[in-house]
């Protein structure tokens, strides 16, 4: 694993009261309520490319290639998320490395079309994470935690390895909030 730049950790993984893991963000770096800005986003994922990191669960190794910070800034999903779904897609990036980790429930998804037969020759995983985010109040003191929960989209290329393709399926998870 690479760093070219120091980063603050506002990151950690933890255990829920239903002993589910679950990857805290305690910062919010992209903010606005009407839209976020898809190419600052896509420029912090660029620090992840060219690592690779394994997944607890299966002891699987996925890798961060080249195409990913466009894909997960600039595709269909993404352009179709609103509100607090795209605030929360855009901030989930802190805690890539960790929710590859912590993520579980691997199947297989065939090729559907011609269009990824190149990129993801071997087919598709996905694997489900989960996350959290800080919800603050009026006062701009901590209230609480938002859990989410992802579909990680792994294209298995034609190289045998595994890649990060994009995050799917973002929603929020209704149960009780998450507190400290």
């Amino acid at each position: 694993m690479k760093r070219d730049q120091p980063m603050e950790k506002t990151v950690k993984i933890i255990t829920d009261k239903d002993g589910r893991r679950l990857v805290v963000i305690s910062r919010i770096l992209f903010k606005g309520k009407r839209w976020i800005c898809w190419d600052e986003v896509k420029e912090y994922l660029r620090r992840y490319v060219g690592d690779s990191y394994m997944v607890e669960d299966t002891k699987d190794t996925v890798y961060i290639g080249s195409d990913f910070p466009d894909e997960y800034a600039g595709s269909k999903y993404t352009y179709s998320l609103k509100g607090a779904n795209a605030k929360a897609k855009a901030n989930a990036v802190q805690g890539i490395p960790e929710m590859i980790e912590i993520a579980e429930g691997k199947h297989f998804r065939e090729n559907s079309g011609n269009k990824h037969l190149r990129d993801a020759a071997f087919g598709w995983y996905r694997y489900d994470s989960r996350f959290a985010l800080p919800v603050y109040n009026e006062q701009g003191m901590l209230e609480r935690y938002n859990v989410y929960h992802v579909s990680m989209l792994i294209r298995h290329a034609k190289n045998g390895k595994y890649y990060l393709y994009d995050i799917l399926g973002i929603k929020k998870e209704t149960s009780n909030p998450f507190r400290f």
